[in-house]
């Protein structure tokens, strides 16, 4: 803000100020001089009472970050300023520039013209005066853009130290400094009444210099006037427009997150009617967050009443499905899925065996073996799956899961069903539920065998890695296991220890 300040007050004295005194009057070289040192006089105690005014208006902010245990009530008021520092720069411009600049420049241009020193006339003081103004002006409305944009960080920062030291967000239910229809109308005004108040007032001047208008010499210069006029126009109007649509645009990069599934609080400050639409979208994402949370709080529960639903309608296989997902998922997070994949995975294992509810209890339950007929029949139950969840709508929500559910009984050979598939063509959750299935169901009881043990199914695993298995997935679940073996044993030394 302090460059921004420093670098618009020399723009708009030496800049603008300057052209205008040095292309209108007609001066000696002297007077020039004498003219350009009045001017450095002036921009002194300008600048020496802008810094004054920063430093009053600075001080609530400096001293959050002066002491370490900082009060909610020294946040506050320098949230408060900050707020307002935009507004306040309107000030620390208008103020300066009248009294800070123009009194200066006045009285010591009064003295150089009574004690003949410069050679122009008193009444050129009043069309002076009223030229600073507006130039004042121009900068003020410039300035409180560029400061809008320059305090956001400000705002940011105290407003996490708020959330973070006392959990108390520091923006709700606060006063708007200045209105957008306020902003919107005085720029529209000044930006548009700007340019011809100041070629009006120079024309004055140069009529007075004895300059006629059909001149050639009078279009160069007035072209010169209008031309920079207009260019400060031009800024204002772009930082007027850059100040409006840049919630606008952090607005529909919040909903398009938002159409994505994304739910993203917007962590910007405005001091305008903008503050509470943003307070409103965030309102609005709490809303979906929360009412998100319930919805995968019940869709977890779904699946995991369905997966013990099947199990309880055989209680030969109870609980058989949700040690198939876990199985699933610690040989996931081997591989290094993403925990969105793993959380697919997880689901899809939870459901793997849902087709079986097509099947018939005669063969379901049976105690014995079965016979061809009856192990065709059952076969079908990864198809059936397959379609049950294919019905369900919407239809993306468990599309992810299907391949799991339809494919956990292909071989890596291509020897398995339903459809023969062999190697990478069996879709990753079909492969990595392959192993987990198999080993829960040989290491599980069943009325016409007893589960084996551990280490039995394991090595029946080492030698179908490749025929039966993936090989790389079965490797996972191999050094899963023996980890797992360690760590027992080890805790069971310690134990006799």
């Amino acid at each position: 803000m302090i460059i921004h300040n420093f670098t618009a007050s020399l723009l708009a004295v030496f800049g603008v100020g300057s052209v205008l005194i040095f292309t209108t009057l007609t001066i000696s070289a002297s007077e020039v001089m004498l003219l350009m040192l009045l001017l450095l006089c002036s921009v002194i105690c300008m600048s020496l009472c802008e810094w004054a005014l920063f430093r009053i208006h600075i001080a609530p902010i400096k001293n959050v970050f002066k002491d370490r245990d900082t009060s909610l009530d020294t946040l506050d008021a320098a949230f408060r300023q900050a707020h307002r520092f935009p507004l306040l720069s309107v000030y620390r411009i208008l103020g300066p520039h009248l009294f800070g600049f123009s009194v200066p420049a006045v009285l010591l241009g009064i003295c150089l013209i009574k004690n003949n020193l410069l050679n122009i006339p008193l009444s050129y003081i009043l069309p002076a005066f009223a030229v600073t103004f507006l130039v004042a002006g121009m900068h003020s409305v410039i300035e409180f853009f560029l400061c809008s944009k320059a305090v956001k960080p400000m705002l940011i920062t105290l407003r996490n130290k708020g959330l973070m030291l006392y959990g108390t967000d520091l923006v709700p239910d606060r006063e708007i400094p200045i209105s957008l229809k306020s902003k919107v109308m005085f720029s529209a005004i000044y930006i548009g009444v700007y340019p011809l108040l100041l070629f009006a007032l120079a024309s004055q001047l140069r009529f007075k210099e004895g300059v006629a208008p059909g001149l050639p010499e009078y279009w160069s210069w007035s072209m010169l006037i209008v031309i920079m006029s207009v260019l400060f126009a031009v800024f204002g109007s772009f930082l007027l427009f850059k100040n409006i649509s840049e919630p606008i645009e952090k607005l529909q990069e919040g909903m398009a997150e938002v159409e994505q599934g994304q739910f993203h609080y917007r962590n910007e400050v405005y001091s305008d009617e903008f503050a509470t639409v943003i307070a409103g979208f965030n309102k609005m994402i709490r809303g979906l967050k929360e009412r998100d949370q319930i919805n995968n709080q019940l869709l977890e529960s779904l699946y995991t009443t369905l997966a013990s639903a099947l199990d309880a309608r055989d209680p030969n296989t109870a609980g058989h499905s949700i040690r198939v997902a876990e199985y699933s998922v610690m040989i996931g997070r081997e591989a290094g899925l993403c925990e969105e994949t793993l959380d697919d995975l997880r689901k899809s294992a939870l459901l793997h065996d849902i087709g079986k509810i097509g099947i018939k209890d005669s063969i379901l339950m049976k105690e014995g073996r079965l016979t061809m007929e009856e192990y065709e029949e059952i076969k079908k139950h990864p198809v059936i799956g397959a379609s049950i969840l294919s019905s369900v709508q919407p239809a993306e929500m468990l599309r992810p899961l299907i391949p799991g559910v339809k494919y956990h009984h292909e071989r890596f050979d291509g020897h398995g069903y339903p459809e023969g598939l062999a190697g990478n063509d069996i879709p990753l959750f079909g492969r990595i539920m392959a192993v987990a299935d198999a080993y829960d169901a040989m290491t599980s009881d069943r009325p016409y065998r007893r589960g084996m043990p551990s280490e039995t199914a394991l090595s029946i695993i080492k030698e179908g890695r490749g025929t039966q298995w993936d090989p790389v997935y079965a490797d996972y679940f191999l050094k899963i296991m023996d980890s797992f073996s360690d760590r027992q044993l080890m805790n069971e030394n310690r134990e006799n220890g």
